[in-house]
């Protein structure tokens, strides 16, 4: 386990002392403490047990104004990392000073550990039973147990810190047919247990799904994104609400507060407490809150950071985060969860006549423009609300801004695919082309 000795080190004491004894006029120290514990296996067969540790340490102050951030892993050398920080401040612009102050000390433990030998039986288990079913399939994959202790301290008097555990696994098949390769792969992120007989099923659900090649549709027809593909939309959206790219002029829905963007069917809200990608407090120490973005197609709130949230003269909607240890706090999200509509994945395939599912595909999202055009890596065509076969070589081409105005049903089948929680979807009339060999 990760010590939980953190919230009474004496190093982020003594950075914010030399600090403002230094000259700075106010400073804050951001620690972060991780044990990673994967297992692997290759082959069908386990690989490798690793464990692998970090800390890191970041400190920012302000100095006339200008803010300075050092960082330091590992072992830490506070009145280096004092230095280091003052004179990096001599190269920024003076800013407006933005530090929280205490609201909460801690918070309970989030999740629950779970030992190596845990980690292995439950991969095992899973390849067991797609292996059962498909024994000329390889499996390749990972599972994995994390525990990592934030703490953010300032001189404005915050002091707060959490411990949070999550379990992550992650599973390839690959199967070999002659000159046709076939990688199916799905995965789980969870607090307290992971579903070896759910995620197996997963994976023998797409293998069936394979068994013939066949051409794909033509033209515009209607596409139905897996929960594990709908991701693809869903960051093109982020985007948008983001208050930075608001504040840019960037987001296509800067002036559209209190009207209609996306199909009335969706609502799109941020939860503190769901799932496995909740946290207490922000990396400014605002606390996290609940908040709808979209409530029935129609645009209720940005999220912001301080900074952000003062331009916009708003208050911080608990949403600054740092891209990595040594970047400064950025308007970003924790989780994002779309709420559900109804019917399962075999369900809303029923309700295609002649469509495609997209499942897995090659390439990133969009970016905020919307405009898209992606490969399919694993999709299957539908005629008749039967799946007749996997398709290759397959492109789909739209925008998401429009694509989301245009859905004709959303799932009940919501999962967590990173810190997105999203259903199935089925979007009309989106553009597919391909081989027509199959």
């Amino acid at each position: 386990m990760v010590s939980k000795k953190l919230p009474k080190d004496t190093l982020a004491e003594q950075l914010l002392e030399l600090a403002l004894k230094a000259g700075a006029e106010a400073a804050e120290v951001y620690q972060s403490r991780s044990l990673s514990r994967p297992v692997f296996f290759e082959a069908n067969r386990l690989k490798q047990l690793e464990t692998s540790q970090a800390e890191g340490t970041a400190l920012r102050l302000w100095s006339n104004g200008r803010p300075g951030l050092a960082v330091a892993y590992g072992i830490v050398e506070p009145q280096a990392l004092v230095e280091r920080a003052l004179s990096l401040s001599q190269l920024n612009q003076p800013e407006t000073l933005e530090l929280g102050s205490n609201f909460q000390p801690s918070y309970p433990d989030l999740g629950q550990d779970v030992s190596i030998e845990k980690l292995v039986e439950w991969g095992k288990e899973t390849i067991a039973l797609i292996r059962d079913v498909y024994p000329e399939v390889l499996c390749n994959g990972d599972w994995e147990c994390d525990v990592e202790t934030t703490r953010l301290v300032n001189t404005k008097g915050l002091d707060c810190y959490y411990n949070d555990t999550t379990l992550s696994c992650y599973i390839s098949a690959e199967w070999v047919r002659g000159d046709d390769i076939l990688s199916v792969s799905d995965g789980e992120t969870e607090r307290d247990n992971l579903q070896p007989k759910k995620l197996a099923h997963q994976i023998l659900q797409h293998l069936d799904w394979t068994k013939e090649n066949v051409p794909p549709p033509h033209g515009r027809v209607p596409v139905l994104f897996t929960s594990k593909a709908a991701d693809m939309l869903w960051g093109t959206v982020q985007a948008a609400l983001n208050a930075k790219r608001v504040l840019e002029g960037a987001s296509p829905w800067a002036e559209r507060i209190g009207k209609l963007v996306v199909s009335p069917s969706l609502t799109l809200y941020q939860d503190s407490e769901a799932g496995p990608y909740s946290c207490p407090f922000d990396d400014e120490g605002t606390p996290t809150q609940p908040m709808v973005f979209i409530q029935n197609g129609e645009l209720q709130n940005f999220y912001c950071d301080r900074t952000t949230a003062s331009q916009l003269g708003s208050f911080s909607t608990g949403n600054g985060f740092r891209p990595s240890l040594g970047s400064y706090p950025t308007p970003g999200l924790f989780n994002f969860l779309i709420q559900p509509g109804s019917g399962s994945l075999p369900e809303l395939i029923k309700l295609l006549d002649d469509g495609l599912i997209v499942d897995q595909m090659l390439g990133s999202g969009s970016g905020i423009s919307g405009d898209f055009s992606i490969n399919v890596d694993l999709g299957y065509r539908v005629q008749n609300g039967e799946i007749i076969g996997r398709v290759k070589d397959t492109m789909v081409a739209g925008n998401v801004y429009t694509a989301l105005k245009q859905i004709a049903k959303l799932g009940g089948d919501a999962d967590w695919n990173g810190s997105c929680y999203t259903p199935s979807l089925i979007v009309e009339g989106l553009s597919v082309t391909g081989r027509t060999n199959g």
